[in-house]
């Protein structure tokens, strides 16, 4: 895997700050959009920090751009695919539809086409002659029809356009669980409704004291423990009392961290060598290690030079676990390691194309993001290769205008990306396309309206996408937030819209918010969705399991609608946090603190949790 020259240090990126949830009332004056801080304010410090407190009260050459062209699209309203239109129109607000829904050619799929048949007067039977003739000219055209998918299944390659639609089109699902119906999707989950759905407030960690802003992002769930990144440390926490079970000292800060761990909990992570002094409060993403979760240890640890880092340590930002190999990646270009005892499988290597591997979707697969050129004049390659070797199974050239992508899932290879920098709303994401791993071809691209769609990924990150889920064959995203049913003040809803992975259809059923909740979904859980349904002013949040097939809901845990409480649960932002359920318990942590500022009267927390019964 060979490598470009690295751009100048950064220091990391504060996400977007705030907190959710409306925090006040609707006010006897005219209502003012409600605000509440979120993490990348300053803090007020914290004594005790780590303890937590009682609840107050190898590359190939880019492939051809794949995909089949298609329609242009038309968009249904809210939820419900409608037949494609006839002219494109900004409707109203409450009209305003939700992705394009292109009309489907049966062809460009492999599948075959119908002929329309015109009855014959009354109800007598056709012809023998009649029959005859029909049979002859629908044999005619099946021939024809099986002859244009052949031809465009041995290598038929259209040419690219970065604008529109290409691949197969959206539009209005069919009847079972490969064109939009669900068709027995979904079930097959561990979590299951407690007879007491009502939760407390278990335990809380106070944000720690910090001189500058600390990226702490990951956190990860044992039978034992809850555990997360502190300072120069990683941290694990009772699951019932929040008591510190063990702290990882590390040389320097966490500055990545792995979505995935083993079935014995061990997982990757990237930190400093040594710690941060001032004025930056900076120093270089260079080593990779790997925790064992269950009891604290660092396995091994590791770095490499080479590429266009010389005999400079390569930087990293992020890492991944596939298999029996952890993957790193980044500006200086990627490197992976062996799970069991950190050797190193590839690293960088320099070359005269300026190509380098910014970074890996890990998980069921290893998927390559590959970027070549310069900045301006660039292009990106996405590659599904062998976790040991390196070596290219297949490949994706994205379209021109994509300058990054994010993998949002390996098996079924889902990518997202803001094609020519459309999105216009930080989301980067302006399109997904769904990639057949095997080959290389282009399924579907799904063009995700950024007024319409709340899924997120971090532009310059490989894996960091959110809001966004994978399963079933089917891509769930929420919408935005809209005006409820009501249309009084406070009334803002959202759905989970899914969409076939193998058309690109919308299916027909959705799932609802209701009135002043909104859906955030968090993972996958079989083949349900498990989500968050963050509340209004006056009520706590809730989790649900959601049907990954009928889209219908069960309540899994409610929180409290105790003010105090409530404060404390909505004093995260959704974009800066991460939220996990597991088990009847419910963790929000954050991902950014800040430095203290002594006019900040607010209390801040690292981390929350919430239980039911046991």
């Amino acid at each position: 895997m060979t490598q470009p020259p690295p751009p100048p240090n950064q220091p990391p990126d504060p996400q977007h700050q705030g907190g959710f949830g409306a925090p006040t009332p609707p006010p006897q004056q005219p209502p003012q959009p409600p605000q509440a801080p979120g993490y990348g304010y300053p803090q007020q410090p914290e004594p005790g920090y780590g303890y937590p407190q009682q609840p107050p009260q190898a590359p190939q050459q880019p492939g051809p751009y794949g995909g089949a062209p298609q329609q242009p699209p038309a968009q249904p309203p809210y939820g419900y695919p409608t037949a494609p239109q006839q002219a494109y129109g900004q409707p109203g607000y409450g009209q305003q539809p939700y992705g394009p829904q292109p009309v489907h050619d049966p062809q460009a799929y492999g599948q075959q086409p119908t002929v329309a048949v015109a009855p014959a007067a009354g109800r007598g039977k056709l012809s023998a002659q009649m029959q005859i003739v029909l049979a002859a000219a629908v044999a005619v055209v099946l021939i024809i029809g099986a002859g244009i998918w052949y031809a465009s299944s041995e290598g038929g390659d259209p040419a690219p356009d970065a604008k529109g639609t290409t691949g197969a089109p959206q539009g209005t699902g069919g009847g079972d669980g490969t064109t939009g119906g669900n068709g027995g999707l979904g079930g097959g989950g561990t979590e299951k409704a407690p007879a007491d759905t009502q939760a407390k407030l278990a335990w809380s960690v106070p944000v720690p004291k910090v001189p500058d802003v600390t990226d702490v992002t990951g956190s990860w769930l044992t039978d034992k423990a809850f555990v997360k990144p502190g300072v120069n440390s990683v941290v694990a926490y009772d699951l019932d009392k929040g008591s510190v079970l063990w702290t990882l000292p590390l040389t320097g800060q966490v500055c990545g961290t792995s979505r995935h761990k083993t079935a014995d909990n061990k997982v990757p992570i990237l930190f400093e060598a040594t710690k941060r002094v001032p004025p930056r409060y900076y120093q270089p993403c260079t080593e990779v290690g790997l925790v064992d979760l269950n009891t604290g240890k660092l396995v091994w640890s590791a770095s490499v030079t080479g590429g266009t880092a010389g005999d400079a340590k390569v930087r990293f930002s992020e890492v991944t676990l596939s298999g029996a190999t952890v993957a790193a990646g980044g500006s200086d270009g990627g490197a992976a390691f062996d799970l069991a005892n950190g050797n190193p499988r590839w690293k960088p290597q320099a070359n005269n194309q300026n190509c380098y591997d910014l970074g890996y979707g890990g998980g069921e697969g290893l998927v390559a993001v590959r970027k070549c050129g310069s900045y301006d004049n660039g292009s990106v390659t996405i590659q599904n290769v062998n976790p040991t070797s390196g070596a290219v199974i297949s490949q994706y050239k994205m379209p021109t205008g994509v300058k990054y992508a994010s993998v949002v899932s390996t098996k079924p290879l889902v990518v997202a990306a803001d094609v020519g920098e459309s999105a216009g709303d930080g989301s980067g994401i302006s399109d997904f396309f769904s990639l057949d791993e095997k080959t290389g071809k282009l399924k579907a691209k799904i063009t995700a309206d950024a007024d319409q769609y709340a899924a997120r990924c971090r532009s310059t990150k490989v894996e960091s996408c959110s809001q966004v889920l994978v399963g079933n064959g089917r891509l769930y995203v929420p919408t935005e937030e809209h005006e409820g049913s009501t249309g009084e003040y406070g009334d803002e809803t959202n759905e989970i819209i899914a969409f076939d992975l193998t058309t690109g259809r919308t299916v027909p059923e959705k799932a609802d918010a209701g009135d002043r909740y909104t859906l955030v979904p968090l993972r996958m859980d079989g083949g349900d969705l498990i989500a968050y349904k963050e509340p209004p002013y006056d009520k706590g949040g809730r989790i649900v399991s959601i049907n990954g097939g009928t889209m219908k809901e069960t309540l899994l845990l409610e929180n409290p609608a105790d003010r105090s409480i409530r404060d404390a649960e909505t004093s995260f932002s959704l974009t800066g946090a991460e939220l996990r359920y597991e088990s009847g318990r419910f963790f929000i942590s954050a991902n950014l603190v800040s430095k203290a500022r002594e006019t900040d009267t607010t209390k801040k927390y690292l981390l929350v949790s919430f239980a039911v019964p046991r």
